[in-house]
């Protein structure tokens, strides 16, 4: 018969008890937050830290930003966050992410060529080596993945059929995340499918400059449905879903209020009082914009937003103003 009277585990307990370990630092308690692509949309949701928690941030968040623009660190340091310099075309340059994030917001697009993100791939790699840790990670996709819907309405149950590079390329990253989100030990993994995004600072540069230079937008019989969200509204998706967001769950981030893209261009024009843009045929459009532009023009659809309210709790401001097709 054992000579110890305690249970193993009671001993244990009694043995913590007594003499516990150390606390942690207050800076290592922390949740430490890890933005990837840091952009408009990312650079908002520093500010918004920022003016939540202050730069001493005692109870807020710890916030690193991956760039790969060494110029950039002081910018990120000035918005509170600690930056580091790396390339997710470069995997040996990310080894310093392992194992830090609890939280993780991936933003950086895809490669600019092919129908394979090779970057989330690079990213899921290096999440990979020290798993367990990350809580959750909130992946930024793209409406292209859908395809021409015809302006049927869509809701996120519908099959991803992507007929252009970019949202091929988009749907082939959201498939690397299913695979992850399905493996042990990984963490709450939610896609936000993002149409056009509206920001008032883009207002002076290509948007106004197409309708100054007169490009052409489809007759009406012709024209196809977009859908659009607030840049700042994004930014609060982002968050939420950091917090919220369900395991291996996709979430449309749209305003709910669709319009033609003709129509749209229409009230940018009225907005800024530049010429509206003229109306050509889908056949002779494509000899005066650009490949990028025609494509945009080659798919419609419609996006329900209802799971976004009823799952984030996020209500959004309508676009009314201009905002660049979707990405």
């Amino acid at each position: 018969m054992p000579t110890n009277p305690y249970p193993y585990r009671l001993k244990r307990r009694l043995q913590r008890f007594i003499s516990p370990q150390p606390a942690l630092p207050a800076r290592l308690r922390r949740p430490r937050v890890l933005v990837v692509g840091c952009g408009a949309i990312g650079q908002r949701l520093l500010r918004h830290w920022q003016q939540q928690s202050g730069r001493s941030g005692q109870h807020g968040l710890r916030i690193m930003v991956l760039t790969s623009s060494p110029d950039k660190r002081a910018q990120f340091q000035a918005l509170g966050a600690t930056p580091i310099v790396g390339n997710l075309d470069v995997p040996a340059s990310l080894q310093r992410l392992r194992g830090w994030a609890h939280y993780l917001l991936h933003l950086a697009p895809p490669p600019g060529r092919g129908v394979e993100d090779s970057r989330t791939r690079h990213l899921l790699r290096t999440v990979q080596q020290r798993p367990g840790r990350l809580r959750a990670l909130v992946y930024v996709s793209t409406t292209a993945v859908y395809g021409d819907s015809g302006g049927q309405w869509l809701d996120e149950t519908q099959a991803p059929a992507p007929s252009q590079p970019r949202g091929q390329r988009r749907w082939q990253a959201e498939q690397q995340l299913i695979r992850y989100g399905k493996s042990p030990r990984a963490a709450r993994t939610v896609r936000l499918r993002v149409p056009g995004i509206f920001a008032p600072e883009r207002l002076a540069s290509g948007l106004a400059q197409r309708l100054a230079q007169g490009q052409p937008v489809l007759h009406r019989e012709e024209d196809v449905w977009s859908n659009r969200i607030h840049a700042d509204d994004l930014a609060r998706a982002c968050l939420l879903a950091l917090w919220r967001g369900r395991a291996q769950r996709c979430l449309h981030i749209s305003d709910g209020q669709p319009s033609l893209m003709g129509d749209y261009f229409d009230r940018v024009a009225d907005h800024l009082g530049l010429p509206r843009p003229p109306r050509l045929s889908r056949e002779a459009i494509a000899a005066h914009v650009s490949p990028a532009m025609l494509s945009y023009l080659q798919d419609s659809r419609r996006l329900r937003s209802e799971r976004m309210q009823r799952e984030l709790g996020l209500v959004v401001q309508p676009v009314d103003l201009p905002v660049y097709p979707p990405k």
